[in-house]
């Protein structure tokens, strides 16, 4: 099968590459075109959309058929992981039952090139009799929807990308880009942070990288490799081997953290010939552990074990009390790296 299809593409003239690429860049220019038409012809009904939407008690609900139905449920998506609550019903469905999910503290944008989509007219006097605002996104001024809505967000285009002028192409981009503009906009006059970002994305990487804190994946309580400062190199090495981390605190009579032993101090000593039930903990630890503190991002943390080119931290309280560890199995395991 593999053969065919080469001996197949070896038979595409080198004009027919040519000439592809051609209608590409074509497509491309004649979008961008149609960006540059709306952008310039944005004016008041923007900011008074902007302002509404602002100002909404309720949720934002996206009506669109076809393919401004695919539009709408994106820009719904966009408003909503963006600080503004909002989801898509299509037409044929509010027409049937769904209408009841829109509330008068609502607002609708409603999405249809022609401003005359069979599905939407007949929500349209619903809506008004519910007194719900209507924000309409149409490429005719004159149509149907644009004289029922509120503020009319203008998306004519002078030509579609499809060189029959007939499929939805530089208007369905044109009106995504609309949707996106108001949902930055809104974004922006909201204060929108990269932490709450990650509060609408806790299952992405963005949103385990700015949640996870290192409470959330350290080892605490019986899990917690930690001897005493007298103790012998063989307990030492006990506890390092129960506990799995490949380290050790180490704590004064006080229970206060003084130093760190790792599974390489360890080689070290024994390199040395020396009787380990006779060495303490105090003779090999590091005096200078790196600590983290237990409300640190995890993210934070792992940068710091980049520095120091280590693969585990002993984590501490405000008070500087040991109270958990973790290495870099358990950064993996979050899927931090």
């Amino acid at each position: 099968m593999v053969t065919i299809l080469w001996h197949l593409v070896l038979k595409v003239k080198s004009s027919d590459t040519i000439q592809s690429l051609t209608v590409a860049q074509q497509v491309f220019a004649d979008e961008i075109n149609g960006i540059e038409q709306v952008a310039k012809a944005l004016d008041h009904n923007f900011l008074e959309s902007v302002a509404a939407l602002f100002k909404c008690m309720g949720k934002v609900v996206v009506l669109g058929i076809g393919k401004s139905g695919h539009v709408g449920r994106k820009i719904a998506a966009t408003l909503a992981s963006t600080g503004t609550p909002a989801f898509f019903v299509h037409p044929a469905e509010a027409l049937h039952g769904d209408l009841g999910m829109i509330q008068d503290t609502d607002i609708v944008i409603a999405i249809s090139y022609s401003g005359e989509a069979d599905e939407l007219m007949p929500i349209l006097p619903a809506l008004k009799r519910k007194q719900i605002s209507i924000i309409a996104i149409t490429g005719n001024l004159e149509s149907t929807l644009a004289k029922a809505a509120d503020n009319v967000l203008n998306i004519k285009v002078d030509k579609e990308a499809c060189p029959l002028n007939l499929a939805p192409t530089t208007s369905t981009t044109v009106s995504l880009v609309m949707g996106d503009a108001l949902a930055i906009s809104l974004l922006t006059l909201r204060g929108f942070k990269k932490e709450d970002f990650a509060l609408s994305h806790p299952g992405g990487t963005l949103g385990r990288r700015l949640l996870t804190t290192v409470r959330d994946l350290m080892h605490t309580g019986d899990r917690l490799p930690v001897v005493q400062i007298d103790m012998s190199i063989k307990d030492v090495v006990v506890e390092i081997s129960q506990k799995g981390l490949g380290f050790t605190g180490v704590l004064n009579n006080s229970r206060k953290l003084v130093g760190v032993i790792t599974d390489g101090d360890l080689r070290r000593v024994l390199d040395h010939n020396v009787n380990i039930t006779q060495i303490k903990a105090a003779e090999v630890m590091n005096k200078s552990p790196k600590t983290v503190n237990v409300d640190s991002l995890a993210v934070c943390a792992l940068e710091l074990m980049d520095q120091y080119k280590i693969t585990g931290c002993l984590v501490v309280d405000d008070a500087n009390n040991l109270v958990g560890a973790f290495n870099l199995h358990d950064l993996f395991k979050a899927k931090l790296i």
